[in-house]
């Protein structure tokens, strides 16, 4: 079987019975004429948390960008095939990138809070986007989702720099949820995280899927074990130019990606042999 049939066969093997909110259907994304990424075909489940993992330079994070168009950011990027959310091409002209980020927010590798206060952290993104109903309560609500808010509630006026480095993250999670998006992309959100913070986060996506559905880069293969439903192995090869690009491998039920891969650099990447 040639190998983009192979990826697109593997990368269906979800339940039929659960709704997908996102699917990529043949994405590859290039930079200026090197292909990073090729051919990428998955869907997400809607209300869970789906893993993308792999060894460094296989284009996991290229693929979180696609999801809500932050690549259009970047000179010389180019993203050909579909992605498609609630039944719409993401990348179809008539789409605004703008509402493509507010409806799929983004939680960054470092924790990169405004140089407001607490209060304005969360305020600021809904006052832009027009939101018109109590500030107050939305602000409580959204630290409350992020399980920060016994944490600062005493201190909303001071700056969140001033924060911990896990109280940093937990505030951009709630600064991204405040604006009620659909699905929150989290690209190795506790990468520079102590383990004590690192728990918390993990916690709080556990709670966070119950209303969003989350989407992880993650180098960590505990992490992975412990948090997502669903996980995508991604791998790189050299291509004919001698450039390396990026592609799906495996995408399955976490259980079955760590105990009974279908791929021999799936096994080998999950228990340590490579990566």
């Amino acid at each position: 079987m040639p190998i983009q049939e192979q990826k697109k066969s593997k990368s269906k093997s979800q339940s039929q019975q659960t709704e997908m909110i996102l699917k990529a259907e043949d994405v590859t994304v290039s930079y200026d004429d090197f292909a990073a990424l090729r051919g990428v075909y998955m869907e997400v489940p809607k209300n869970r948390v789906t893993a993308l993992i792999g060894p460094s330079g296989c284009g996991k994070s290229t693929l979180l960008r696609c999801f809500n168009r932050l690549n259009d950011l970047i000179d010389g990027c180019k993203v050909k095939g579909k992605v498609i959310y609630r039944n719409k091409n993401l990348y179809a002209d008539n789409i605004d990138a703008v509402e493509v980020r507010r409806r799929i927010g983004m939680v960054f590798q470092n924790p990169n809070p405004f140089p407001k206060s607490i209060y304005e952290n969360i305020a600021y993104g809904a006052r832009i986007n027009g939101y018109k109903d109590n500030m107050d309560e939305l602000v409580e609500k959204s630290l409350r989702q992020a399980a920060i808010w016994d944490e600062v509630k005493d201190k909303l006026k001071q700056s969140g720099l001033s924060l911990s480095g896990g109280q940093q993250q937990r505030l951009c999670i709630a600064r991204a949820i405040a604006l009620k998006p659909d699905v929150v992309l989290m690209d190795e959100p506790c990468s520079s995280l102590d383990p004590v913070s690192t728990s918390k986060v993990e916690d709080l996506i556990h709670e966070l899927k119950e209303e969003y559905t989350i989407i992880i880069v993650t180098h960590n293969m505990q992490q992975a074990t412990r948090v997502a439903d669903m996980t995508a192995f991604f791998n790189a090869e050299e291509g004919d130019s001698g450039n390396r690009f990026g592609y799906l491998v495996e995408y399955d039920n976490t259980d079955k990606i760590f105990e009974n891969p279908q791929e021999e650099s799936t096994q080998k990447y999950v228990s340590g042999h490579f990566g």
